[in-house]
């Protein structure tokens, strides 16, 4: 099923979740369901308020950049209002939600790339983006943006083919958007209700890092290193080992696999 047929309703109906997809706002056609999330966050959104675009023409990743979500992809976005310690966290849940909803839905076996890439078969599949209004120790809102290549024919986009997949290429047919899109809501709100009862997602995102233990070249503003991806902190940074000896410890950047 492509974007044409997806609804709030469908979305909705018997939906296992106490608040996260409970309210779903739907465009056929959007520039960026991050841009509505905020205007919506901003206006006290109920708890778990998801956006979803059938087409997003103008989506941003991490630094800015373009991220591309043509028809028969998913792009959506959900407000949450967690409290500071929670922070952290998003990512993570995030990316777990993703990795189990892809297996859950389609087989196939999906892996992390640090900071907010998940890939299948060493491609990217879906990016992540966390946005959050931070003023003094209390959080105003937070939004989980989450961008996934379901059904995209890649070779119609060969500027993105070499580094990208899509679930569909992946498999040799086409995904129900709604049924990974009713899975990943059920994800993340478990996920995130685990949190709030003292559990830890760290370990099972750390294990699920394909970064680790490989050698990377990181980008963090102006500073460049290269070194071996030794682990990842509970805040989520990574602890890159360089050749002297030394560990750095990144906190935001992009970062390469090197061979």
């Amino acid at each position: 099923m492509g974007g044409k047929g997806l609804s709030p309703a469908l979305i909705t109906d018997g939906l296992e979740t106490q608040f996260v997809g409970q309210r779903v706002i739907y465009y056929p056609r959007l520039a960026s369901t991050m841009e509505v999330a905020r205007r919506q966050a901003r206006r006290g959104a109920a708890w778990g308020t998801v956006v979803i675009a059938g087409e997003q023409t103008a989506g941003k990743g991490r630094l800015g950049r373009v991220w591309l979500s043509p028809e028969g992809s998913l792009a959506l976005s959900i407000i949450l209002y967690p409290s500071l310690a929670y922070l952290p966290s998003l990512i993570m849940l995030a990316a777990l939600a993703v990795v189990h909803s892809i297996e859950a839905v389609t087989g196939l076996k999906a892996q992390v790339k640090w900071p907010n890439d998940v890939l299948v078969n060493g491609r990217k599949v879906c990016g992540i983006l966390i946005e959050s209004d931070v003023q003094g120790d209390a959080v105003v809102y937070a939004i989980i943006g989450i961008g996934v290549n379901v059904n995209l024919r890649l070779s119609d986009f060969p500027e993105i083919s070499s580094l990208a997949t899509s679930l569909s290429d992946e498999l040799g047919r086409d995904v129900s958007l709604l049924n990974l899109i009713r899975r990943l809501l059920v994800e993340v709100e478990g996920l995130y209700l685990a949190l709030l009862a003292g559990g830890s997602i760290y370990e099972e995102w750390r294990d699920s890092l394909v970064t680790l233990g490989r050698k990377v070249r990181a980008e963090s503003g102006k500073n460049k290193c290269e070194g071996i991806a030794e682990s990842v902190a509970r805040d989520g940074s990574l602890l890159l080992r360089q050749a002297n000896g030394s560990l750095t410890k990144i906190v935001a950047g992009d970062v390469t696999l090197r061979n």
